[in-house]
């Protein structure tokens, strides 16, 4: 049994609590600043250097519209994004969770989850540089 003192909880929360305060600040940031806009914030630079859409690319954009509850604005920014979001939130919450309570992380993410997230990233790379996708997979 773990018992949780009140100064190691603080002591954990710490982390927890600075990616959720970022997380929430940058999302401000966002939703007052329209980054499709050009000027406000910098360009790709994957695009930049390769003149190739990344799998981000579109991402300040598809946040931008989720602020503004427009999930078919985001879909057309970049549809991973907008699949991957609420599983980024999720495992925000559980880290707060097993933060606060105490409890120790179970297991590591099998590996064969890390090369499939990684695979589904760099496909989706592919893919939308292809230029029969284009229309739907472009930012």
């Amino acid at each position: 049994m773990t018992v949780v003192t009140s100064g190691s909880r603080s002591r954990a929360m710490l982390p927890v609590a600075a990616v959720g305060l970022g997380a929430l600040a940058l999302t401000s940031l966002l939703a007052l600043v329209d980054p499709h806009e050009p000027g406000h914030y910098p360009s790709c630079p994957t695009v930049a250097l390769t003149g190739f859409f990344c799998a981000g690319c579109g991402t300040l954009r598809a946040m931008n519209s989720l602020t503004r509850l427009d999930l078919a604005g985001a879909w057309d920014m970049n549809p991973l994004f907008v699949l991957a979001a609420p599983f980024l939130v999720l495992a925000w919450f559980a880290w707060a969770r097993r933060s606060w309570t105490g409890t120790p992380r179970r297991r590591a993410m099998p590996a064969w989850l890390a090369w499939g997230l990684l695979a589904v990233v760099l496909g989706f790379s592919v893919l939308r540089n292809v230029p029969a996708l284009a229309p739907w997979l472009a930012p």
